[in-house]
């Protein structure tokens, strides 16, 4: 038996998972929660008075940090974290290569007469310091220019990271070079909801609201992945260095006949997911939803919605436990994009929102969204910004992975929409057609109309069964950019990626669309006369712009795809195509006006993601020449001889002859692929080497899958050295 058969047989052996990490009937998982984290409560009780609204004034109010708090607050902090068993504490970041990072350091201070204490200052609370040249940094820092800088972010509160032998203090930074400019996710993505946040309480005053003093975006990613054996998993190079099979013929069943979509959770995955759970149950994360996805092997789990800050840091937390409570059962967490090719890839569902300090949802339409004049405003600011600056939005979600996933029947095209459903759709197409209630539609109109602000319930025809309500719209998957009751759901992010780059461009182009609004009706006011007709005219310039980018229909459609073409919508097809719009001269105005990004920094990241998408794609067509001439190529000569031995009527022989032939495509293939990426030479750019690796390196990696694919299902199983589709998706 190969290792293949011994992995198989390991897995069909397992017992189940008994008991839990918790007893729940014990220990209250509401008493649990956030028990790890130094939130508003425990921070009430350990901080001094005028200590705690110092702090609580930049937090909730943003206001400026008083440093002479620091050392109070750092004190605090390590006498809680070593009540949790900690040791040391962490400076936790979120540098440019899309995860996380962290340096611990101990609490530990020895003293003259070889003894030691606790200490922990404000100081360092404030700021750390790090290797900035060892992190991407698109040339805004050099090897020899390598001092970094990590500064607290109050508004994200420290917690404790629990491992086998201790414990440490974790707390969220942001992350700047020595000069200034921002290497991290965070950093630019607070400045954009400082920018939207100016300008939308400006629109709430042309509006007659002066009681809100901050407005803030909520937030609630779902996360989908894949779960594996490990046993398995390691037994295929590609998934333990790339993340995805660069190699797989398609199982006779997949997800065609849509029973693992909600069905019942393997006792297994049950197991983890509980685990995951209750370790983010510790930490604060509110997770609300787990279930089976599409895809056999396919997961979800969903929080609640968070202010934005949080809700980015958890969810990188949310990604980091993933995998971890993945090996402690044994399993593989996948979050790439597609990790399996023929059968629907992973994404992460952002559900966002515009909120005020004191609870109002500036995206909830209320009874009558036809009448509701302040909501419709917000909406229309979205749905400008989204039209206006669709190319860098699809740009905010560029990877070689979710290049993979757009555009599949399981994902939202590359061609950035939005669905408003109809109730909208036909409000706004009413303020276009100056229909009102002294004026109606026309009679040839009035037929697709539709009644705005009446309720429908779903009447089942059982008696035992209430009647139930209905929303206001149907939810449409297909849809990049999707209004769903309250929120907008921006569903093409990529499963592995930090949410922050895609939340940090729709932060800034809202802010540019509520700075415009705000400043025509700031002169409307000014000028005087009817406001509600000032409004209404703005609200009609604005749909009107906005209007090609709506669509209500299958966006998974050719169809669709000759209609966008007609309406003038750009389709950047690949992250190599959407490279170029971050230095555009529009995007650099843009960011610097609002201060998310300088031009250094756009021109820096620029650099990065090209760097990140030719490395990635080098480092798979590497692996794939390694499996292909060490395991695949073996594997088919052993299985020919074999045949050779043996085959010696006419009909035997011609299989030993199409096997010929594939193997001397193989060989072709090898050659090929190995000739593209010895033409990837050192003294290309990044931008260089990005083109190339789509243009050439991608179409031989792709000949070369198919037909190793193809021999899969020629040859010997019991030869095969990979694990096949079938058993990485259902064996549990």
């Amino acid at each position: 038996m190969n290792a293949r058969g011994k992995a198989i047989e390991s897995i069909s052996s397992n017992t189940p998972i008994r008991g839990g990490i918790v007893d729940y009937r014990q220990h209250s998982f509401v008493e649990r929660y956030a028990t790890y984290v130094f939130h508003e409560e425990v921070q009430r009780k350990r901080l001094p008075a005028k200590v705690f609204q110092s702090l609580q004034q930049t937090i909730k109010k943003g206001a400026e940090l008083d440093a002479s708090i620091a050392d109070s607050v750092a004190t605090a902090m390590r006498d809680w974290a070593m009540e949790h068993g900690a040791t040391h504490y962490s400076h936790w970041f979120q540098p440019l290569t899309g995860s996380t990072a962290e340096k611990h350091d101990s609490f530990l201070s020895p003293t003259d007469s070889l003894k030691a204490l606790a200490r922990f200052s404000g100081s360092e609370l404030i700021r750390g310091e790090s290797d900035a040249s060892s992190f991407p940094s698109g040339g805004l820092r050099a090897t020899f220019e390598a001092r970094g800088y990590t500064a607290w972010d109050p508004s994200s509160p420290a917690f404790i990271l629990k491992n086998p032998n201790g414990a440490t203090l974790v707390i969220p930074t942001m992350f700047v070079s020595w000069t200034g400019e921002s290497l991290d996710r965070k950093t630019p993505m607070l400045k954009s909801l400082n920018a939207l946040n100016k300008h939308a309480l400006r629109v709430l005053r042309v509006f007659g609201n002066t009681r809100t003093q901050r407005v803030e975006c909520t937030l609630g990613v779902e996360q989908e992945y894949f779960l594996i054996d490990k046993r398995l998993a390691a037994l295929r190079p590609d998934l333990l260095v790339v993340g995805r099979t660069l190699f797989g013929a398609r199982p006779s069943k997949g997800q065609e006949l849509d029973d693992n979509y909600f069905g019942a959770i393997p006792e297994r995955v049950l197991a983890f997911m509980t685990e995951v759970e209750s370790e983010l149950m510790l930490l604060g994360v509110p997770i609300k939803t787990r279930h089976n996805e599409v895809a056999p092997g396919q997961y979800e789990l969903a929080p609640t919605f968070e202010t934005t800050n949080l809700a980015l840091d958890h969810q990188m937390l949310v990604m980091q436990l993933l995998r971890q409570v993945a090996k402690r059962h044994g399993l593989l967490c996948l979050l790439h994009e597609k990790p399996f090719a023929g059968i629907n890839g992973s994404g992460k569902h952002n559900n966002w929102s515009i909120g005020t300090d004191d609870g109002e949802n500036l995206l909830e339409p209320g009874d009558t969204p036809g009448s509701n004049a302040q909501f419709l405003i917000f909406c229309a600011a979205v749905c400008r910004a989204v039209h206006r600056y669709s190319k860098l939005l699809r740009l905010s979600i560029a990877s070689a992975g979710n290049d993979f996933r757009l555009g599949a029947a399981e994902a939202p095209p590359a061609i950035i929409s939005i669905h408003l459903g109809h109730v909208l759709t036909d409000v706004f197409q009413m303020l276009v057609e100056g229909d009102t209630p002294e004026r109606p539609a026309l009679p040839e109109k009035k037929s697709r109309r539709r009644k705005l602000d009446e309720d429908f319930p779903i009447h089942i025809g059982l008696p035992m069964i209430p009647r139930l309500q209905r929303d206001t719209g149907d939810r449409n998957r297909t849809s990049p950019f999707a209004f769903t009751g309250n929120k907008f759901e921006f569903r093409a992010v990529g499963s592995s990626q930090n949410s922050s780059a895609a939340i940090t461009v729709l932060n800034t182009i809202v802010a540019e669309s509520l700075d415009f609004i705000a400043t025509r009706l700031e002169e409307a006011r000014t000028i005087g006369g009817d406001f509600a007709m000032a409004v209404r005219k703005l609200l009609v310039e604005m749909i009107q712009e906005f209007q090609p980018v709506l669509f209500d229909g299958d966006n998974y459609s050719m169809d669709w795809l000759a209609e966008s073409e007609r309406r003038g919508l750009p389709n950047l097809r690949n992250t190599v195509d959407c490279l170029p719009v971050l230095t555009e001269p529009a995007s650099i105005e843009l960011f610097w006006k609002y201060g998310v990004y300088t031009e250094a920094e756009l021109f820096g990241r620029q650099e990065i993601l090209a760097e990140i998408y030719g490395t990635t794609i080098g480092i798979e067509a590497a692996t794939m020449l390694k499996m292909s001439q060490t395991m695949i190529l073996p594997a088919v000569m052993k299985y020919k001889r074999n045949l050779q031995g043996v085959a010696d009527t006419p009909t035997q022989k011609r299989v030993l002859d199409e096997l010929n032939d594939k193997i001397d495509l193989l060989i072709t293939g090898i050659d090929t692929l190995k000739n593209c990426v010895a033409a990837l030479r050192p003294d290309m750019s990044h931008m260089e080497k990005a083109i190339y690796c789509r243009d050439s390196v991608l179409s031989a990696m792709y000949a070369l899958r198919v037909i190793v694919d193809y021999l899969e299902g020629m040859t010997d199983d019991a030869l095969w050295p990979l694990p096949s589709y079938l058993e990485l998706l259902f064996l549990r």
